[in-house]
């Protein structure tokens, strides 16, 4: 979020903000999710999918609540479009244009980073015969343009104080699941690494993706296009279940393969100041008890001689 951070315990979620003055602006709500309780949603591979769409349609309404507390021209008066759009749909305008905006948002990293490395691989297509090397090529060419472009954002002002936060949040969950109290100082000796990461999420889509890849063997580019947008919603369903696992798995073979996604970390986090964790502990404490969960740990912990850590 804009000078702020978003968390979601199930159905129940939190953003804190820092506002200009200084306070930390807490406000929790309820997102059941456009699949709500159905049973269907919880099923493998199809929650990945679920789950990636609620976090669009989530964290652009985050982001633009964050976001109104910065809005130096909020006294403005709105423009053609908007009163156009205030006149047709009156109270739901808000929410068609976020929906639009997060379709563009998504048209356009399917064109970015799914469509286009195909088309700069085939132009090697003369002077590599094997599709194998092709599709690996391919997915070298979008994990570049992937890094490219977190490094390109990342030299922004804004954005790299959103990383700060980005680690706050990492930090935060990892003394947690530390079994540490929840205060800035054991906050600040924690990682700003986790497995669970949006950022590990989208390197393993492009791994995930090489490897599906591979396997289409069509002689037309069309459907070799259109095959790569159809297999969109598989990719990202095979790719959840494998953050899922690897945030909870001590097996080495899932922390090895693992380890690519959180150095990707190493660009979208940062070390956050005081303040930032502060914040940060905030949206925290406004949906997950922690103290019931660390008490609750360390009992089991005692009664088995161990040392509190989770």
């Amino acid at each position: 979020m804009l000078e702020g951070i978003m968390m979601k315990n199930k159905e129940q979620y939190s953003v804190a903000v820092r506002k200009p003055d200084g306070e930390i602006e807490v406000y929790k709500s309820e997102h059941a999710g456009i699949a709500g309780s159905h049973a269907w949603a919880k099923f493998p591979l199809i929650r990945g999918v679920v789950n990636f769409i609620d976090s669009l349609v989530l964290g652009m309404e985050t982001l633009t609540y964050s976001a109104s507390f910065y809005d130096e021209e909020e006294e403005q008066e709105p423009g053609k479009v908007e009163r156009f759009l205030l006149k047709i749909l009156g109270e739901k305008a808000e929410k068609v244009v976020m929906g639009c905006t997060v379709a563009f948002s998504v048209i356009m990293a399917v064109g970015i980073f799914m469509i286009l490395p195909y088309f700069i691989s085939g132009l090697f297509r003369d002077h590599i015969v094997s599709n194998t090397l092709l599709a690996v090529l391919e997915g070298v060419i979008r994990l570049g343009l992937f890094t490219l472009y977190v490094v390109l954002i990342s030299s922004m002002k804004d954005i790299r104080r959103v990383y700060m936060y980005h680690g706050a949040e990492h930090k935060c969950i990892n003394c947690i699941e530390r079994g540490r109290d929840l205060n800035i100082k054991n906050v600040r000796k924690s990682s700003r690494y986790h497995a669970r990461c949006g950022t590990s999420f989208m390197f393993i889509v492009m791994i995930i993706s090489i490897i599906f890849f591979i396997f289409i063997r069509v002689e037309s580019p069309v459907l070799r296009v259109l095959f790569r947008v159809l297999l969109i919603p598989v990719i990202a369903g095979v790719s959840y279940e494998f953050i899922r696992l690897a945030g909870r798995s001590d097996n080495p073979l899932v922390w090895f393969l693992s380890l690519p996604g959180k150095g990707m970390q190493k660009l979208t986090t940062k070390e956050p100041d005081d303040q930032m964790i502060e914040v940060a502990i905030a949206a925290v404490e406004a949906v997950f008890d922690w103290k019931s969960f660390l008490g609750y740990t360390r009992e089991e912990e005692s009664e088995n001689g161990g040392t509190g850590d989770v």
